[in-house]
């Protein structure tokens, strides 16, 4: 005989947590980049063998763009036709060593795809990325300020409204060089 379910135990979220990964067609690994937690402990919620912490619970729904009582119920809601959210809840990668707020607009089932996300660079900041798989572009629209763009041996400056459309499969440098915060549209195409 079954014991009976304790309304005074921690919700179990690993299930909840699987679908909502699986449903976004993440990896344990996207999600752990994503949302800054490792993968082991991702996998050790997922198979029941931890409760997360409070602020790891709101990592994992701010990156899979759900509100923390989502990812906290084990009930499943139905799909919305309009589905909007909030700036908080919009996943975002912080490079403040690097001077750079990078948030995730693209939904996570098109990772891989394509992916857009809007680049903030304090004065000095910069965004270095190592070349990603063949194939793959960038297309940059600066919204604020103005940015230089280096991409091999080549630099380009880009003003405001300007778009740089360059390869991203090679070792490419997003830099703020002015002297105000720039801000800019980014969308990566993977081929």
């Amino acid at each position: 005989m079954k014991p009976p379910v304790s309304t005074n135990s921690p919700p179990e979220v690993g299930a909840t947590l699987q679908r909502l990964r699986l449903a976004r067609g993440l990896t344990l690994e996207d999600l752990s980049r994503i949302a800054g937690v490792s993968k082991s402990m991702l996998s050790q919620i997922e198979r029941e063998k931890a409760n997360p912490t409070i602020a790891i619970t709101w990592r994992l729904a701010n990156a899979l763009g759900v509100a923390i009582g989502e990812l906290l119920s084990a009930e499943t809601r139905p799909v919305e036709t309009i589905r909007v959210l909030d700036a908080h809840e919009t996943p975002t990668l912080p490079g403040t060593h690097a001077g750079y707020v990078l948030r995730i607009l693209g939904p996570m089932d098109l990772a891989g795809k394509y992916e857009w996300y809007e680049l903030t660079l304090a004065p000095g900041g910069e965004l270095a990325s190592q070349a990603h798989d063949p194939g793959t572009s960038e297309h940059m629209t600066v919204l604020h300020g103005t940015m230089e763009l280096e991409v091999g041996s080549d630099k380009k400056k880009i003003k405001l409204g300007g778009t740089a459309r360059y390869p991203a499969d090679q070792n490419h440098v997003i830099r703020n060089a002015g002297k105000t915060e720039a801000k800019a549209l980014l969308v990566v195409v993977h081929r």
